[in-house]
């Protein structure tokens, strides 16, 4: 039967076979030239970085000249307390955010998807604070929260509620939470289309069903709409607590991590001692380095623990 085929469709001399073969290699190679630019960028703006990271660990480094140092840059980093009060902060930062947001775009995404005349337009100036730029949103925010002549300090004294003006960014006692403010605020709608794209999944059946067996709507919140979403929750949750680990642009327009370091997060002080603006002296990308590296180790066991547990829970449900 193989020859017959040979004879039907081969060139005398030229098998079958053969030919299958030199169009799998010209598959291939059509393969090869399509991912090449692809591959070549990650090698650049990924591995290489990478590589170049542990290639300074040992090194001191301020961008012109370099010189080793042995374990001096571990060393420093275990014994560095603005940097292990950094990471207190963050944690602090990280779960008063997936407290307040998490829940909150929940619940204005149940909201949105009801038949509410104007929900649409809701939708995308909910959404807008997302697309536009961390900067300039701080910016923005810095003047209204500004001690003498902020927006919120004027409400506030033409409505008899304060004295005298309130520091917000400058008070140890009120910065940590105008910050968390401002990171909610243009979060928040982000996370609620996700939660808008895990609900609109789940049939109308269901819903109808509960409905027609005297349900409320708090019965079917919880037992019918969180038990469906919980799949889409989990990624939900993954994405916001290494989002809010990584967060640091709007503090650094805010409060530029004071006062008295109160707002100081990881990756505010890796950049600031990158740059040099930390102590105003020269940048320090060697020891930065290590410390861009027990962040990323925090940020990756705190993650682990994550879909550790959330493993587990899905056994035990």
């Amino acid at each position: 039967m193989k020859e017959n085929l040979n004879k039907a469709l081969e060139k005398p001399g030229i098998s079958v076979w053969q030919k299958v073969k030199k169009a799998n290699n010209r598959g291939d190679f059509a393969s090869v030239f399509m991912l090449a630019p692809a591959v070549i960028l990650l090698i650049v703006v990924s591995v290489y970085p990478f590589i170049w990271v542990f290639r300074y660990v040992c090194y001191e480094y301020n961008g012109i000249t370099s010189y080793f140092t042995g374990t001096h840059n571990l060393v420093r980093a275990f014994h560095d307390l603005t940097f292990w009060k950094s990471v207190v902060h963050t944690f602090e930062y990280a779960g008063l955010k997936i407290v307040f947001i998490i829940p909150f775009a929940l619940l204005m995404a149940v909201f949105m998807k009801q038949k509410i005349t104007g929900s649409e337009l809701f939708r995308g100036i909910y959404f807008m604070p997302t697309i536009i730029s961390a900067a300039i949103s701080s910016m923005v925010f810095a003047f209204i929260f500004a001690s003498y002549n902020g927006i919120l300090n004027a409400v506030l004294r033409f409505a008899g509620l304060i004295d005298k003006n309130v520091n917000w960014l400058g008070d140890t006692k009120t910065a940590m939470w105008v910050v968390l403010i401002v990171a909610i605020w243009g979060g928040f709608g982000n996370y609620m289309i996700y939660f808008m794209s895990g609900l609109s999944s789940i049939s109308d059946d269901v819903y109808e069903s509960a409905r027609i067996d005297g349900a409320n709507g708090i019965q079917t919140f919880f037992r019918i709409t969180l038990p469906l979403l919980s799949p889409m929750l989990k990624v939900i949750l993954m994405l916001a607590i290494t989002g809010a680990f990584k967060d640091y642009e709007a503090i650094m327009v805010l409060t530029q991590g004071g006062p008295n370091n109160r707002t100081q997060v990881m990756f505010l002080y890796i950049y600031q001692l990158i740059f040099g603006s930390q102590t105003g002296s020269s940048p320090q990308i060697g020891y930065a380095t290590v410390l861009s590296l027990i962040a990323s180790l925090i940020v990756g066991l705190v993650t682990a623990i994550y879909l550790f547990v959330s493993r587990k829970l899905d056994n035990v449900v």
